[in-house]
């Protein structure tokens, strides 16, 4: 009896097209060749893409409520925008930064296939490794900066427990070993986590989701509570206004703001793959990305009015908030949330892309666990605590600039994928030498070429600022690497982006699909 449904069909390149339009290997396939492959970089099945719409959801809510999206408002305040102009930044900026994560998610969906191996179709199976280290770098710095910000919130509930002898204990290297303790044994339970694999991530960020906006709004009310209102600071005017002034600080502020979340606009097929239907991850992701980090920056800014009422003066780093509580309880919990909203970004935002990543650069020695394994120890090595402490360091060589390169990134795989191919790929060559995928040795010139240009657009214009006194803040000329790049620097995401993908398919036009191919 017929189903009504179009039946599964094989297409020439060893692939099981089905219905939905996702895309599995045929059994006939074989892609064994182990510097291309292995357990962790191959499509995933068709019956272990189950992932829902509530699984993105609940992935974006657990990834948006951490500390860093937490103080994004209070940047912008600092900048001079009042409230409303710093939650339209933001808001603005997710739903531009959606659009490309869509599109690359799409891939991961139709395939079920990871980042890096998403990435050969345009750069070749060898060439795929300079965009996924590329990411990957960026992601163990996040790691290391996260987990140390982990770890202070094990410090704090500890000094909670314990009294002032855990806090004053003695020090090693200027830091309390209680401090030290506190980073490792959150170290660990992030590895323990992840090394389970995939689905556990999957179910943890279920429960961690609702409990993290519980938190939230827990921590709101408690405020509210004691500060009788939310303080002055909602009705502070801004100090830009809306003309001229506003609009100089606004561009900088987004492409900022943009860039938080560029570094998943990369890898988000490393997700997606697991998608049960394209619905499913596009709606998912489009309530959870742009919803969730509007609503905790309206949040960020409405706890922090209520710290400056109850406190005299607004504390913006909720760990500090926490400890100021005088009611144990109130504070254990606090700092209970906080905890596991850094467990829950840091593993799903920075912990998956370079497990993924690393394997590919090695996928007969390296697995998914290794990569997990080889991150977090990067992630100490790297001495975060030293990057948390130099925040000019942190931000202006370290994400600001290799970052930069992110959008560039982002502009070739979408041209590739979208403009050049329109969606078509063939899933077995993407692990096969000599295919259509191997280009020259391995690597496509042209990738490589957009990906230079591009990023030298985005980055070589770079730029540190002078603070009142006239000092320096940051590593670069204070008029750019390339002075006549400068005013192009604070539009990296952007410029990167548009030029590369611009670059990519004029070098390409030539390999672009016909609409009935």
């Amino acid at each position: 009896m017929s189903s009504g449904r179009p039946p599964i069909h094989e297409s020439p390149t060893a692939q099981l097209v089905h219905p939905d339009g996702r895309v599995a290997l045929a059994d006939s396939a074989v892609v064994d060749d182990p510097r291309f492959a292995n357990a962790d970089l191959r499509p995933v099945p068709m019956d272990r893409r189950t992932w829902s719409t509530y699984n993105y959801l609940a992935l974006w809510v657990g990834m948006a409520h951490c500390i860093p999206s937490w103080t994004l408002a209070s940047g912008l305040v600092a900048l001079g925008m009042d409230w409303k102009q710093a939650v339209l930044t933001i808001a603005v900026a997710n739903v531009v930064v959606l659009v490309p994560m869509l599109l690359t998610g799409h891939a991961g969906t139709k395939y079920g296939i990871p980042f890096p191996v998403f990435a050969r179709a345009s750069f070749g199976l060898r060439g795929a490794n300079l965009p996924a280290l590329v990411r990957a770098a960026v992601a163990c710095a996040w790691f290391g900066v996260q987990t140390w910000i982990g770890g202070e919130g094990i410090f704090l509930l500890a000094g909670k427990l314990f009294g002032s002898g855990w806090q004053n204990a003695s020090t090693i290297a200027g830091t309390a070993w209680t401090q030290w303790l506190a980073f490792f044994v959150f170290w660990l339970i992030e590895v323990a986590v992840i090394t389970r694999g995939m689905e556990t991530l999957r179910k943890f960020e279920n429960w961690a989701a609702p409990l993290v906006i519980a938190g939230a709004l827990a921590l709101l009310g408690f405020m509210a509570a004691k500060a009788g209102g939310f303080g002055p600071l909602l009705d502070q005017p801004s100090a830009l206004g809306w003309g001229s002034g506003f609009w100089k600080v606004f561009f900088p502020a987004l492409m900022g703001m943009i860039g938080f979340w560029s570094t998943l606009s990369l890898n988000i097929s490393d997700f997606t793959r697991f998608g049960g239907s394209q619905r499913a991850q596009l709606r998912g992701q489009a309530m959870g990305l742009p919803t969730t980090m509007t609503l905790f920056a309206v949040l960020s800014v409405l706890v922090t009015s209520g710290s400056q009422a109850v406190y005299g003066e607004p504390v913006w780093d909720p760990i500090a908030l926490a400890a100021k509580m005088s009611n144990v309880v109130g504070a254990l919990f606090a700092l209970l949330i906080v905890m596991i909203a850094t467990l829950s970004v840091n593993i799903a935002a920075n912990v998956v892309s370079p497990a993924y990543d690393l394997s590919n650069l090695m996928p007969r020695l390296i697995s998914f666990r290794t990569g997990a394994l080889i991150t977090g120890v990067v992630g100490v090595v790297i001495m975060p605590w030293k990057l948390v402490a130099n925040p000019h360091v942190y931000i202006f060589t370290w994400l600001g600039f290799v970052g930069g390169l992110l959008g560039t990134v982002a502009g070739i795989l979408i041209a590739d994928y979208w403009f050049i191919r329109r969606t078509e790929l063939h899933l077995d060559e993407l692990y096969r030498p000599g295919g259509r995928y191997w280009y020259t040795g391995g690597w496509n010139l042209s990738a490589v070429l957009a990906f230079a240009v591009g990023g030298l657009l985005a980055i070589g214009g770079s730029y540190s600022t002078l603070d009142a006194q006239g000092v320096k803040q940051g590593p670069f000329p204070t008029g750019g690497l390339i002075p006549f790049l400068k005013p192009l620097a604070d539009y990296g995401w952007a410029v990167g982006l548009a030029s590369s993908f611009l670059l990519y398919a004029a070098l390409n036009l030539h390999r672009r699909r016909a609409p009935q191919d």
